[in-house]
């Protein structure tokens, strides 16, 4: 059985678990026996033992049919709240160590690397963990990837008639001042959509031309936003021009009026991979292993995570998956220093508070 959660009743479980003291970070790897061979291996089924209820974090309700296919097959119950990667991560880093869930779902891996590099997350080992591709697993095997974001542009055609402007082209183009107040993003320090874009974009240009094509575009986006969906949302609600936005099929409803378009921009689309990780110390840490472990061993499950996500970018981190076809060219993706995402992240989003000084972040309306 799955049951959603409500963010309200997580964070009281935050603040239960802070009041009892018990908030001592444990050592990656440091808790409870390696997780049962694989199925595939062994032709024996993983089962968890537990008796515990999995609580997971993952980026929004989708997944409740996957946690369902989990509880069934393994036999743990599944409980689930949504939260971008940025917020998991801060809540992380301020309670101190114990986590009041065991299973972190998705979210840029910006945040999975920081929190490995915290000693916040537990080494999953399982068979198939060699075979992910570089940049989309943790060397150590404390993250991996199920997938990636990839960055483009959604526009409002009819708001873009109303202001005499033609749709960008590029990133250069998002600087123009037609689109001053016309050009919406969500916060690199909460989304790991914008994270991406942001870190790319400075990879691309260098630093000194990053930050100055960065302050440019600052001057065109009238407030930022919390999660990686406000862009698309806004944009379709008629609040905007243009949304910087992931670009997969779950975009499919909202475009089918003809009203908004997807733009990939000239210069390349900024790519982040999507995390799965346990947390280390948490209560039911062995199913959470358990949960990786089912998940990353079985293609049926992977096409299950690809129609639930619409998107089949999992090829770029399990190239050996049968049945699923990448349905976009990689040459339009950005030349991108994965490893440098998580130990940047820091110094990043100091310059960027910096540059974007007195911008509002607000929640999506």
């Amino acid at each position: 059985m799955t049951r959603q959660i409500s963010r309200r009743d997580f964070l009281r479980l935050m603040a239960a678990a802070a009041g009892t003291g018990a908030l001592g970070l444990t050592a990656c790897g440091g808790s409870g026996t390696q997780a049962a061979t694989t199925a595939a291996a062994t032709g024996a089924a993983l089962t968890s033992t537990s008796g515990k209820t999995l609580k997971a974090l993952c980026t929004n309700e989708s997944y409740k049919t996957l946690f369902d296919k989990f509880t069934a097959e393994v036999g743990a119950p599944v409980e689930f709240v949504s939260m971008s990667s940025g917020e998991v991560l801060s809540k992380l880093k301020a309670e101190g160590g114990k986590p009041a869930a065991d299973l972190w779902f998705g979210g840029g891996i910006d945040s999975f690397m920081s929190a490995a590099d915290s000693g916040l997350l537990e080494k999953v080992d399982f068979d198939r963990a060699s075979s992910f591709a570089d940049g989309f697993k943790s060397p150590d095997n404390y993250w991996f990837s199920k997938g990636a974001t990839v960055v483009g542009f959604i526009v409002n055609n009819d708001i873009l008639s109303e202001i005499g402007a033609e749709a960008p082209k590029s990133w250069a183009d998002l600087t123009n001042p037609v689109f001053k107040d016309e050009i919406m993003m969500s916060s690199p320090a909460v989304s790991g959509t914008n994270y991406a874009a942001v870190a790319a974009l400075l990879q691309t240009m260098g630093e000194d031309k990053g930050w100055e094509y960065l302050a440019q575009l600052n001057d065109n986006i009238p407030f930022y936003t919390k999660r990686g969906s406000d862009p698309s949302t806004r944009v379709a609600a008629g609040e905007a021009a243009v949304g910087i936005t992931y670009i997969d099929n779950t975009l499919d409803d909202i475009l089918a009026d003809g009203t908004l378009s997807i733009v990939y921009p000239e210069e390349g689309m900024p790519y982040i991979p999507d995390g799965v990780a346990a947390f280390a110390g948490a209560d039911d840490v062995e199913d959470a292993k358990l949960f990786i472990e089912w998940l990353f061993s079985s293609d049926e499950n992977l096409k299950e995570l690809a129609d639930i996500d619409k998107k089949t970018t999992m090829l770029l981190a399990l190239p050996d998956v049968s049945g699923l076809t990448l349905d976009f060219d990689t040459s339009q993706l950005m030349d991108e220093d994965l490893t440098k995402f998580g130990s940047a992240r820091e110094a990043t989003l100091a310059k960027w508070d910096e540059v974007t000084s007195g911008k509002e972040i607000v929640s999506n309306s």
